[in-house]
């Protein structure tokens, strides 16, 4: 549809503007064009009174052209609620894949393609890297895992603030550790399991690495793209060699980011392989067939909600710990950190951290990247080196849109509404509610 007869069918609708049809057509033209503010908003009109896959999807692209991975999502969450489709499955995961929820997209196309006959993407699998062959981990011993693990020569010395977080670690792995005797004669053993959340971006990953550089433990990061497998059972198998790996390396600190796709509520879930990957989990955490002593886990999850409550348990994951964006020691200690190295003036850091207020350890890492970039076109153009100075901090930061507040509205909702256990009273604590 070319611009003139979109025009002429606008001013048509103009005329009659609660003609749906009319309004559909003059959205799917401007998406035809590119032009996606302006097809979003008739969609958003049209959708108002009519129920219309075709439509919604088309807002779902929209958002996604747009940059606002977050509401597309949901827009196709809602169309999968309503009827999954294979076109409407297929764009759901390459978002979730763009938005970095790789676990999450892996356990929705193997799901969908266990409903469906062994439903196939070649262009998804290929993006997912979803592995063709069964049994890679068995014949892994200790040398063969040491591509996965580490000991992180960081600590809690080089974490900024949250000193209310790491002395709730404290407790609950480092003194166990570091006082054996005191903790077996009040009955407590090391081990067990801490869980933390919060929005993206806020350090949950860097904080796990400090802790098991606190007790200079060994440390595996499990991407749960590593454990979930297209073919039956081989999820549960990978699973359980994770664990075995960390017991033989005691005291060992095992990492699974992104936990809520492993751990979803089982009653949320339509075929058996997701709820006997998440029974297997809490077996091994259970530790019923084996000794667990000093296996420590960490789970890390944007989406606490979404977690099955056998996860929450004691004995399971009993610590449940909220990890805001960072305060503004946090936000002075994070900017040193990426600014060192880099050619600089001297920097009030400070003040830089005084005005950023609200943005997450990536946001401020991204920060520092544009305000690099800039010095390095003035260099290329003087043809020496410019160093950062505190002023550009301050004039990228009024730029910067914290990609903490999609989450804040959604979490906002889960503490105001779902909280009666007071799981997310730090939330609301957190949002001044």
């Amino acid at each position: 549809m070319d611009r003139e007869t979109i025009l002429i069918l606008e001013e048509a609708l103009n005329a009659s503007p609660e003609n749906a049809v009319l309004r559909k057509q003059v959205a799917k033209g401007y998406f035809s064009l590119k032009e996606f503010e302006k097809a979003k908003a008739h969609l958003n009109i049209f959708l108002q009174n009519k129920k219309d896959a075709e439509a919604k999807l088309m807002l779902a692209k929209c958002y996604a052209e747009l940059k606002q991975l977050s509401t597309a999502i949901i827009i196709c969450e809602d169309l999968i609620n309503e009827g999954k489709t294979p076109e409407v499955m297929s764009f759901y995961i390459l978002q979730l894949v763009n938005d970095g929820q790789t676990a999450l997209a892996i356990q929705q196309y193997t799901q969908y393609s266990s409903e469906n006959n062994g439903w196939k993407d070649n262009e998804l699998e290929k993006l997912l890297k979803v592995r063709q062959h069964a049994g890679d981990m068995d014949a892994m011993d200790d040398d063969d895992a040491s591509h996965f693990m580490e000991k992180p020569e960081i600590n809690f010395s080089e974490v900024g603030g949250m000193d209310d977080i790491k002395e709730e670690i404290r407790m609950k792995i480092i003194h166990p550790l570091t006082n054996p005797d005191l903790y077996k004669a009040f009955g407590k053993k090391a081990g067990g399991g801490i869980l933390l959340y919060g929005p993206p971006g806020c350090g949950k990953t860097y904080l796990a690495k400090a802790t098991a550089g606190e007790i200079q433990s060994k440390f595996i990061s499990i991407g749960l793209e590593e454990i979930l497998d297209m073919w039956m059972g081989n999820s549960e198998k990978n699973l359980h060699e994770k664990f075995e790996t960390a017991r033989r390396n005691a005291p060992c600190v095992l990492f699974f980011d992104e936990i809520d796709a492993l751990g979803s509520k089982r009653n949320d879930l339509k075929q058996s392989a997701g709820r006997n990957l998440i029974n297997q989990f809490l077996r091994e955490m259970d530790g019923i067939d084996t000794d667990n002593s000093g296996l420590l886990i960490l789970g890390a999850t944007n989406s606490p909600w979404h977690m099955d409550s056998a996860f929450l348990r004691p004995g399971r994951f009993d610590r449940i710990i909220f990890v805001p964006p960072p305060d503004e020691q946090a936000r002075e200690k994070i900017l040193e950190l990426q600014l060192k190295g880099k050619p600089c003036e001297k920097i009030d850091l400070k003040k830089v951290a005084s005005k950023t207020d609200g943005l997450s350890g990536a946001d401020l890492k991204m920060m520092v990247d544009l305000a690099v970039e800039e010095k390095l076109k003035d260099s290329m153009k003087s043809g020496k080196i410019e160093p950062v100075s505190t002023d550009l901090l301050l004039q990228v930061a009024k730029k910067m849109r914290s990609s903490v507040k999609d989450w804040s509205s959604t979490a906002r909702n889960y503490a105001l509404y779902s909280n009666a256990s007071g799981m997310y009273d730090d939330i609301l604590k957190f949002l001044k509610i």
